[in-house]
């Protein structure tokens, strides 16, 4: 099994931001966006990796980004590593299969969640309250029961911790009215969209979330695209459609190995982050690849580099 690429350092390239998974650099007027073989959990960086990790959110995203262009336009511009400009061309090897070039952007400060059914913090403030983020729902649905249709329930970004859910009015406050509506309408098509196809593979997207970006369009005026990643494991709860049973928590494509053993552990989820054992190491990769190669019907680095 390949080793887990986690803190390469780019020489020659200005770093911008890192994050829990995907390293940003800048490169001309464009952004440089790596992803890493790094795993959290319980909002900590694990001491171990997830080998290709990063090379299925990446080319997973560029996968949706290319699936979703009639309905909302997005930030990438090259995955090739070899039409990067340099000094990032020369780290093309090391960058194959797990980046993009892309646009600078004005992010929307909010996550925009979509959830298809009923899990996580959304079936946790619907036992207390009957709604999700203002949202009513109807009386008696149980755990990962799916919704009559999907909602939209954005939440806060937060740099560190977790994301605060928030309801429509609170979003208004942040983003304004018609930022709002353009950001719920296009988050519930590509939702739509996506979970549609997942179906066809025997996958149940439950729940996701998007982020987009304003950028000016050729007469001056914001508009908004699709950036950062798009339905992959990282992002959303992917469960195989042929033991979906509602009543209870479903097995799901993502790092619930990871969870588990840190669960039985006993680690206090405070730092320093615990490492992980071959064998959580090893399934974790197994469900990350599978859910790519099952949504895109594609191997894993078969993918032919995309520009725009």
């Amino acid at each position: 099994m390949p080793q887990p690429m986690l803190d390469s350092v780019l020489d020659g390239l200005t770093p911008l931001r890192r994050g829990k998974v995907r390293d940003l650099y800048e490169v001309g007027g464009d952004l440089l966006m790596v992803a890493t073989d790094r795993i959290s959990a319980f909002d900590y960086i694990l001491g171990s990796g997830i080998p290709d990790k990063g090379k299925v959110l990446n080319q997973l995203s560029a996968f949706w980004f290319g699936l979703m262009t009639d309905i909302v336009a997005n930030h990438v511009i090259t995955t090739d590593p070899l039409a990067y400009p340099e000094p990032a061309r020369r780290h093309a090897e090391l960058l194959r299969g797990r980046s993009m070039l892309v646009r600078r952007t004005r992010p929307m400060p909010v996550e925009c969640v979509v959830r298809g059914y009923l899990s996580g913090s959304g079936w946790k403030e619907y036992q207390q309250s009957g709604s999700v983020c203002g949202i009513a729902l109807p009386k008696g649905l149980v755990e990962s029961d799916r919704l009559p249709a999907p909602i939209f329930t954005p939440s806060t970004k937060a740099d560190s911790g977790h994301d605060i859910n928030i309801n429509e009015a609170e979003t208004v406050a942040l983003v304004g009215r018609e930022w709002f509506e353009q950001l719920k309408d296009l988050s519930l098509r590509v939702y739509s969209r996506g979970a549609a196809h997942a179906e066809t593979c025997g996958v149940i997207v439950a729940d996701t979330k998007f982020e987009f970006g304003a950028i000016a369009g050729p007469d001056g005026r914001e508009r908004l695209i699709l950036i950062d990643e798009v339905l992959t494991p990282d992002s959303s709860r992917f469960w195989p459609s042929a033991t979906y049973t509602p009543g209870g928590g479903q097995p799901s494509f993502d790092k619930q190995f990871v969870r588990d053993y840190l669960e039985r552990l006993g680690w206090n989820k405070q730092p320093p982050a615990p490492g992980l054992p071959a064998d959580v190491v090893m399934k974790t990769r197994e469900k990350y690849v599978e859910a790519y190669e099952r949504l895109s019907g594609r191997r894993l680095d078969d993918a032919t580099p995309a520009t725009r």
